[in-house]
């Protein structure tokens, strides 16, 4: 797979803007890749990807005044979350990717930071998520009375004294679905109060990235690989030292 990509270092759950989010001018050190068809940034915690009630700047409004045009939504990343998050310039490009996200050809690495070790060191899981719009969170359920069935894989890449780093792969799109799955399976994020983590982190952040984000190019053909570095916190930057990463990269 040729990778078209390069690293660069980077929902606040309900108001401000984090700190190093602020300016418009910083915008330029998130980006990842840019090229005539799309452009990808590595989102901070605290941002918004698109116009939410708080009326706080989204990162497509700072991405519109970066590249002096219009943007196109074509996926979405919870706010405390940070990660990669692309927007197509052209309609061909929102149309292709859209494509793909809708047949699930699109390749998503995530990785999340969990408290309580799972019971299985690697697993599927499947449930069925219903999203509550007033409390913007997504009850799980084992039977699909009202739910989308909702499917997610994980495996154990590492642990510290007090965490445990899990690689996650999306096969569904739904809403909060990694947050909410591993809440159900005794595994909130670290950080998300909203799951059931026993206390939020300072910044509001959550623990969970988005690290790869793989598709093909609408036309060139080539497959093209994205790669969000990890943010500048210590338990994210305790696992990377430790190698844990390279099980993933090595494969």
């Amino acid at each position: 797979m040729k990778k078209l990509s390069k690293e660069v270092s980077s929902e606040n759950q309900d108001s401000a803007l984090p700190e190093n989010a602020a300016p418009q001018a910083s915008i330029g050190n998130w980006v990842i890749l840019k090229n005539n068809q799309f452009i990808a940034f590595n989102k901070p915690a605290g941002i918004p990807v698109q116009a939410d009630k708080t009326g706080d700047k989204s990162l497509l409004q700072l991405a519109e005044i970066y590249v002096k045009s219009k943007l196109f939504l074509v996926h979405r990343l919870d706010r405390p979350a940070t990660g990669v998050v692309v927007f197509a310039k052209t309609k061909t490009m929102v149309g292709s990717l859209s494509d793909q996200f809708k047949e699930r050809s699109v390749r998503k690495t995530y990785l999340a930071v969990v408290k309580d070790l799972p019971k299985e060191k690697e697993g599927t899981l499947r449930h069925f998520l219903q999203k509550n719009q007033k409390a913007n969170r997504t009850a799980v359920s084992d039977d699909n009375e009202d739910g989308d069935l909702s499917e997610m894989t994980y495996r154990l890449l590492g642990s510290s004294d007090n965490y445990h780093l899990l690689e996650v792969h999306l096969h569904t799109g739904r809403h909060h679905q990694i947050r909410a799955q591993l809440a159900a399976i005794g595994c909130p994020i670290k950080g998300d109060v909203k799951y059931g983590a026993r206390r939020g982190n300072r910044d509001r952040s959550i623990h969970l990235h988005a690290w790869k984000l793989g598709f093909e190019h609408p036309v060139s053909g080539e497959q093209v690989e994205l790669t969000a570095a990890l943010p500048e916190d210590p338990v994210w930057k305790a696992f990377e030292a430790a190698g844990h990463l390279q099980l993933i990269e090595n494969q």
